[in-house]
């Protein structure tokens, strides 16, 4: 999928060998993904899907559950988000690196380690502690200064960030076929990175018009506009660097 992928697994009572074997699957499950959903391999079932070469129920599981998935982002996003909608077909990679990124994670529950984090790319899926009584702590890239921190939230499960400061226009408006993207970055928080991680998506595009979509379901965004300022929407977790119901100014 194009990114570095990184585990931070912690396990008290787990012994390392077993550790070991739940990380070797936990591999061999995002490789799979990459075959099955890659649109840079042009024999993947995802390329094949795309071109008209096969239909859903012809293909891996996986591809109709992703799909599923995007459905319900799509809904969800008020359509920011639908890759149905971008230029050359179908394409779920929106969606489709944090689903795989929290897969990822169910071999090590399975292994009963005391708390995992999967790390693909900035979109981060974890469970569990990473020692008694802590949460995990997953610090936003500031998308004027890679260098230094925007904040720091507290993972009910998910954290997702998007936004073309790191790979230039790629981010798509459905409604119009055009790059568009309102907000610099702009990161969700919940508790499945699959819908966090389109929803990031679809807001960034959507920019103020996609706040609402964030609210219903109970997510929160950190969003930054070319401004510098930087607001929190819906109902926040703890957030160190943002104070809640405030707008400021980076720099």
């Amino acid at each position: 999928m194009g990114t570095v992928v990184s585990f931070d697994v912690r396990h008290s009572e787990t012994p390392p060998a077993a550790v070991r074997q739940a990380l070797r699957r936990a591999c061999a499950g995002l490789a799979r993904a990459d075959a099955v959903f890659s649109l840079w391999k042009t024999d993947s079932p995802m390329s094949r899907l795309r071109r008209g070469e096969a239909e859903v129920d012809d293909l891996p599981s996986e591809v109709a559950e992703v799909l599923e998935f995007c459905e319900l982002a799509r809904r969800l996003s008020g359509g920011w988000f639908d890759p149905w909608s971008m230029p050359g077909g179908l394409d779920p990679t929106g969606l489709v690196k944090g689903w795989a990124a929290a897969q990822a994670l169910a071999p090590l529950i399975e292994a009963a380690v005391d708390g995992a984090m999967v790390n693909a790319g900035g979109d981060v899926a974890s469970f569990g502690r990473p020692h008694p009584g802590a949460s995990w702590r997953i610090g936003v890239t500031d998308p004027f200064d890679r260098s230094r921190l925007l904040c720091v939230v507290e993972s009910p499960g998910a954290v997702a960030t998007s936004g073309n400061y790191e790979r230039g226009a790629h981010l798509v408006d459905p409604f119009t076929g055009k790059a568009r993207a309102r907000w610099r970055s702009a990161t969700v928080v919940g508790a499945d990175l699959a819908l966090a991680d389109a929803l990031a998506t679809g807001l960034c595009v959507a920019g103020a018009d996609g706040a609402a979509a964030i609210e219903a379901i109970g997510y929160t965004a950190i969003v930054v506009d070319d401004a510098g300022t930087v607001r929190l929407i819906g109902n926040p977790p703890v957030v160190e660097g943002v104070p809640a119901g405030k707008a400021i100014r980076l720099g």
